[in-house]
């Protein structure tokens, strides 16, 4: 019963999601194949082409979970540093550090024109480096648990608050 339910969540969010990719919204597909937006591959398929396909499908799918600080899954909220580590822990069984400063020194560095879809992203948001990570979606947008009273949500990395507060980016491999 729970894999048809499973089954049936994800095939509502892969429409959800082929339909932004249609319109632009998050650009080149992600995990999903254009020919057969009907079923999303089960976790660990191999018709996930992209390293970080199922990161994002993951990602996606927590759209509008509340921010708390400190949290780390979906029923409790998450913050940053939360997001991500559960993301990793939940679809790579990769365990990173709690905060973002800790995980940015975590994987191989990597420049801003090399930023792959489920890479992480980091900025300065509380005047520290590395306060503040994200995962690139593509398109130049990142996923993020953003601040108090926030929701996990996109953003456009060219916005001039994020791209004045841009640090750098990690890839951190599975």
């Amino acid at each position: 019963m729970a894999n048809s339910i499973n089954w049936m969540n994800r095939r509502a969010f892969t429409r959800r999601l082929a339909a932004l990719t249609t319109l632009g919204w998050l650009g080149a597909p992600i995990g999903v194949a254009a020919q057969n937006t009907d079923i999303a591959p089960a976790a660990g398929d191999p018709s996930f082409t992209s390293r970080g396909g199922e990161i994002l499908f993951r990602a996606m799918s927590l759209l509008g979970t509340r921010y708390r600080r400190g949290g780390n899954s979906p029923e409790t909220g998450f913050d940053c540093s939360g997001f991500v580590g559960y993301l990793f822990r939940d679809v790579m069984g990769k365990t990173l550090p709690r905060s973002a400063n800790e995980i940015w020194r975590h994987g191989d560095e990597i420049r801003h024109d090399e930023v792959e879809p489920g890479d992480l992203v980091f900025y300065d948001t509380l005047h520290r480096r590395y306060s503040h990570v994200g995962i690139f979606i593509g398109d130049g947008k990142f996923i993020h648990a953003p601040a108090s009273g926030g929701a996990v949500r996109t953003e456009k990395m060219s916005e001039r608050y994020w791209a004045r507060r841009w640090n750098g980016a990690r890839r951190v491999g599975t």
